[in-house]
């Protein structure tokens, strides 16, 4: 897509749940019941599609269509394969903030990514490998992961521990910027995780991933931009199922702290309900997002209509020595997203689902504060699918 930019912007919804790091597609799950590792017994299709928009000030940003595949199939009685495919279309206007390029420029892009995994299954343990891949005109993306997980005798306790890479290449030569021509990136993860039944009705988990990374981390679309050439993180994880079991009601809670290099420290608290009515299945959700800022951040310098003052934002980055930003990614906010998912089973192995997160992003949601001058941002996203079994 014409914005590196949007790569891993908190706002985007949609974008983000498609990323494909190194660990990604060989994600943690997190039961619902404690059982023997054996491949699943049936196959599983699903199609679905996603349509993802952005606004700020009431001024549409970005828009994504995105159609999806999965597929999952066992082979044999010890093997099983999965897959999953997507075509990203972006298409809108450029942000206006922190952006070399104006309000009124527009940019329009095709994303296509894919990824594969492999796991072999014995008496009390599993092995996965994977391969994930994305491909746009000025960003590619490779990564190769390996996981290993394990029960105890009774099936109440499984340990994992992974480990996955990815490498990137960085090139906007195609769209005339020229700022990133041939840049590289890696990033190498380890991950080690232990999931607990502790009762009938509660299941908990704890994911450890360390992430270190080199390479280009500029964003060649944002003016005075120099970042690190390293940037490594610490993210911890910890989930909890509980079965609410006078309201019928599942409960999902979920708490995400993430510490980098850069400075960026980060909260993510997240609670899905799940209640089943019949051939009906809701699931609201509410998720709780903040982060302090980037060490090199700085506030641009914005005229009475909330854009850039160029001149005077260039007097204040030629002031600073070393490293620095304006990416309001690297800013100091908060957010909400609400969603709602409701699924209908139209027979024993068909379910058809919709979904609708609403999302809002502003320094003053912070608590204790944000950086200032960052207009607020607004986001939706729509998905429809179809799952079958066979």
């Amino acid at each position: 897509m014409n914005e590196q930019a949007q790569h891993n912007t908190a706002g985007s919804v949609l974008l983000a749940s498609l990323m494909l790091p190194g660990l990604a597609t060989l994600a943690l799950a997190l039961p619902s019941e404690a059982r023997a590792e054996s491949p699943p017994e049936k196959s599983t299709l699903s199609l679905k599609y996603g349509n993802y928009q952005d606004s700020e000030s009431g001024w549409t940003r970005v828009t994504v269509n995105a159609p999806q595949v999965y597929l999952m199939t066992p082979i044999g009685e010890q093997w099983s394969v999965e897959a999953s495919g997507v075509v990203d279309s972006v298409s809108g206007a450029s942000p206006r903030m922190h952006t070399s390029r104006s309000g009124a420029s527009r940019m329009e892009d095709d994303r296509k990514a894919g990824d594969v995994k492999v796991t072999r299954y014995f008496s009390r343990a599993a092995v996965s490998a994977s391969f994930a891949l994305s491909d746009e005109h000025d960003y590619n993306s490779r990564a190769l992961g390996l996981q290993t997980r394990w029960s105890s005798d009774d099936n109440n306790r499984t340990w994992t521990i992974g480990t996955g890479f990815s490498r990137d290449r960085i090139d906007n030569q195609s769209n005339g910027v020229n700022t990133a021509i041939n840049q590289r990136k890696r990033v190498n993860e380890i991950m080690g995780g232990v999931t607990q039944v502790l009762t009938a009705s509660d299941i908990v988990q704890f994911n450890l991933t360390r992430s270190m990374g080199s390479g280009y981390f500029n964003d060649p679309y944002k003016l005075f931009d120099n970042r690190p050439d390293k940037r490594n993180s610490w993210i911890g994880l910890a989930r909890w199922n509980h079965h609410i079991a006078s309201l019928d009601t599942t409960a999902r809670t979920s708490y995400r702290y993430f510490s980098d290099s850069f400075g960026v420290r980060a909260h993510t608290v997240d609670l899905e309900l799940v209640k089943a009515v019949g051939p009906w299945t809701f699931t609201p959700g509410v998720r709780y997002y903040m982060q302090s800022a980037a060490s090199f951040y700085f506030d641009p310098v914005l005229d009475s209509n909330g854009n850039y003052n160029t001149a005077a934002t260039m007097q204040r980055a030629a002031a600073i020595s070393g490293y620095r930003s304006a990416d309001q990614r690297l800013s100091a906010f908060g957010a909400w997203n609400w969603s709602m998912k409701v699924a209908y089973a139209l027979s024993k192995d068909t379910t058809a689902d919709v979904k609708l997160d609403l999302y809002r992003q502003s320094s003053s949601l912070r608590m204790g504060g944000g950086s200032p001058g960052l207009t607020p941002m607004n986001a939706r996203t729509i998905q429809v699918g179809v799952t079958h079994q066979f």
